[in-house]
This record gives C-alpha cells, structure tokens and sequence, in this order.
C-alpha cells in the first residue's frame, strides 16, 4: 500500500507584529491597583504571557492580537473600568470580498498549520454573497474515530488532470483504444501565477519551493521563470503567449496556453510534438462562456482554466455573476451534452479560503487555482500600498525563504484537514466525488424561496 500523504506542518510565527480584532482598553484613572489584578484570570493566559514576555524582553506579545473574546476580565473587573473594543487598523485589513475575517484566518493556519477555531462562537451572518450562500450537509458526521483527519479509514484528495475516455471498448479481452495521458496530483488545488506587484525579493521562489514541498503545480510565465526554477520540474506549469510556444523548450508534463480563435490548432500543434504533453487553454469567464467551453470540449480539449476576477466574478462590464452560479452553468451545459468527463476544470479567481475550494467543486470544478491567499500566507494585508508605488509595510520582498516556504505549506496542511473534515462529515472517501455533487450543498435562494416564495414572492436582484 502506498504511502498515506500528509502535508508535514511546523509552527511558522510572523516576523512583524499581526493586526489583530480585539483590544482591551484600561482607564487608569479609576483603576484601585488591585493587587491580584482580574486580567490575570484571562481564560487563555494573555496577560500573565504579557508580564513574562516583557520581563524577558523577547518577541512580543499584544491583547489587540491576541485577544480571543471570553471577556473573563471585562465581567470580573470589580471597577468595571475594562471595555473590549475592535482595533481600527483591523477593519482597514483587505477589501469586501477578502474581509479581515479572512485575512486573519489565513495568518493563524499560516503560522500554526491548524484549523482556527473561535473560543466565543461564530457572530456573523449565516448567509451572504457568493460561496456564503451555500451550506455544506455535514449529516453523515456520525463516525467520529474513522473519519476527518484523525480517522484511521484513508480520505483521498488526489485528483486527475486531462482528457477521459467516455468509454472502454475492448476487443478479446484486450483495450483496442490508447488512453490520453493524465497527471495525478495530491490535492485539488495549484498556485496560479504570483501576480505582477509582488514579484519581488523571494516571494515567487517561496511560492514555487512550496507547491515543489507539497507535490502540486505552480503557474509560471515560460519566459521569464523564477530565478532557481527550472521549466522542467515536475511541479512546474509553465504558461506560453501563442506566438512563444516552441521557442522555450521544457520538458514540463504539461503546459498552459492562453484562449484564441485558433486555440485548439495550436494545442494541436503542440499535441503533435509531444502527444503525452497535456495542454490547458485559460479562459476569461464572461457571461456566454458556457457554450465557448462546450465546443473547445468537444473538438479535443483536455484542460480549461477558467479564470475570474479576484473577486470571484466574471469579466463583465456590469453586472457580472459570481463564480458560484456562472460555474455551475458550465458544468450543467457540459452534462447535458454529456461531454463533462472529457474536460478537466481548473477554476481560478475568489477562491480565498478553505471553504472556498470545496464549494467550487461542489459546483463543478475538478480543481482550483489560488494566488492572492499565497500572498496572505506570507503576511500580506492586501493593503495595496504596493499597488501605489509604496513600501510595503511587513517588508514582504524580504520574507526569509525557508520561512515563507513553511507558511504556504501550513496554510495548505490546515486547507486540506479542512477538506478531510468535510468529506468525512459528508461520507465521501474521495474528493473527485464531491464534483458537481449540488445534493450535498444547500442554496440560501432556494431554501428562501421554497419556504417563503409563496407567500411572500420573488426576492428582488439586489434586494
């Protein structure tokens, strides 16, 4: 029996001090001095940790940080002069979309490689845009010593990349056709490439030595890689402008090639060469994508990308819909046709956090493509001073190596136990079942409109 993959995750802490949500706010004035102050009863140690750390005067230590919420010292305060408050630089964190709350979980699974768990209970909504509209069932948790991560029966994540046969046609017992060429990789996610602003210091080399630790794929421009990375790694993807294909030469099992008129001519071309050489077509997603996807599939397309705004949008000038439901349109178009087995889906774009990667195969992704996380991973705030021309605050370009490596790989660790948890929860022993799997999924639209619609109508867009 092979090995059971693990992704090996260690203890990573930040170099720079993190913005954290909650604070403690002493007034002094009316403080009595009380010998045995109450912030020594903190439920999580805090304040005792403070005193040490100070005495020390090593690392650091900060309530606005590390303050989880159990208001042990607010409630016993025999002055009341303690208040919890919200960190204002904590609310400028990120954008709408990749919120505080995000960037913030990704840190903790970044330095710690666990999943984050909130001692006060969650406090926001239970519904909302895009992925946050969709709950998972979780009815089969029902098996908690054989399931999930610590479970001693094997939950398989590995996926395969390429084109499927829709059927096996033999001849005395013997296959009279030749299967085309797969890629297995552990997990059903890869890096997409390392957006332009933050390829600087060792932030890309961190990127790639961490999808080479983890055995995933990493999206590179084929002619301009990374220093110290080779086009001929097995993790490498490398990604060709048309007119470039042919002029770098790479031993790489596959190789991604941008959307035209004369795509699959081009794939051809390249098929022709090297018919074990996968080719992936990246695709913008627009809203008429559906019918584009369906014809690439059924003239030979082995691989598609579909590619969406950072926000998980498609490219549209007003109003375009969120990766949730433009997927979901392909993935049905491709099963009615029933053509969806002979193309994979790689689904890039809004795909901030763990939950994100299992609700996009839920809608028909076989895998998906992330960036901006990696970036989380290595401290970013999305503050986009960068985008500016400024100095980057946590001085990322500089970000120890072996350091920035350790980060992605335990955010990874912590995504994928997340993933293991789902599954196990769901009864499914692999991930390539969870494809397209919409029963195991509740729609906030649709539970609101069976229930309410009669009496109540159609919710109103934007309403």
């Amino acid at each position: 029996m092979p090995a059971k993959y693990h992704i090996h995750t260690h203890s990573a802490p930040p170099r720079q001090r993190p913005v954290g949500k909650l604070g403690i706010v002493d007034w002094r004035e009316d403080c009595s001095n009380c010998h045995n102050c109450v912030k020594r009863d903190c439920v999580y140690g805090f304040y005792r940790d403070e005193a040490k750390t100070l005495r020390e005067e090593i690392g650091f230590l900060d309530y606005i940080y590390q303050c989880k919420g159990c208001l042990t010292c607010v409630q016993n305060c025999t002055k009341g002069v303690l208040t919890r408050v919200v960190n204002p630089e904590y609310e400028r964190l990120g954008d709408k979309y990749y919120t505080p709350e995000i960037i913030m979980s990704n840190w903790y699974q970044a330095e710690t490689g666990s999943i984050p768990v909130s001692g006060s209970g969650y406090g926001g909504p239970f519904s909302g845009p895009g992925f946050d509209s969709m709950w998972t069932d979780m009815s089969e948790i029902v098996r908690p010593t054989r399931d999930g991560i610590h479970g001693r029966e094997y939950i398989n994540t590995s996926v395969d990349i390429g084109r499927k046969l829709l059927e096996l046609p033999f001849k005395e017992n013997q296959l009279t056709v030749t299967p085309p060429p797969l890629m297995e990789i552990p997990i059903p996610i890869i890096f997409e490439g390392v957006p332009q602003r933050f390829q600087r210091g060792n932030v890309v080399k961190c990127v790639a030595k961490a999808a080479a630790e983890i055995g995933t794929l990493f999206i590179t421009d084929a002619n301009n890689p990374p220093a110290g990375v080779s086009l001929d790694g097995g993790y490498v993807l490398p990604f060709f402008a048309s007119e470039d294909v042919g002029k770098v030469q790479t031993t790489a099992p596959m190789i991604m090639i941008p959307y035209s008129e004369d795509v699959l001519a081009l794939q051809a071309r390249i098929k022709a060469e090297n018919p074990n050489r996968l080719v992936a077509i990246r695709v913008d997603v627009v809203p008429d994508s559906a019918q584009e996807v369906c014809r690439l599939t059924r003239e030979g397309a082995e691989v598609i990308e579909l590619v969406f705004d950072p926000h998980g949008r498609e490219h549209a000038a007003t109003g375009g819909r969120h990766v949730r439901d433009a997927l979901r349109d392909i993935h049905k178009a491709l099963v009615k046709e029933g053509i969806r087995d002979l193309v994979t889906l790689i689904v890039s774009g809004g795909i901030a956090q763990a939950e994100h990667v299992a609700k996009a195969i839920i809608c028909g992704a076989d895998l998906v493509a992330i960036d901006l996380p990696l970036m989380i991973a290595l401290e970013c705030r999305l503050c986009g001073e960068c985008v500016r021309g400024e100095r980057c605050p946590i001085d990322m370009p500089d970000i120890d190596e072996k350091l920035g490596v350790q980060r992605i790989v335990n955010m990874m660790g912590a995504w994928r136990n997340q993933l293991l948890e789902l599954l196990g929860a769901m009864g499914i022993r692999e991930v390539r079942r969870l494809r397209g799997e919409v029963g195991r999924c509740m729609f906030f639209e649709d539970l609101e409109a069976a229930t309410f619609g009669r009496l109540f109508g159609k919710r109103k867009v934007g309403a």
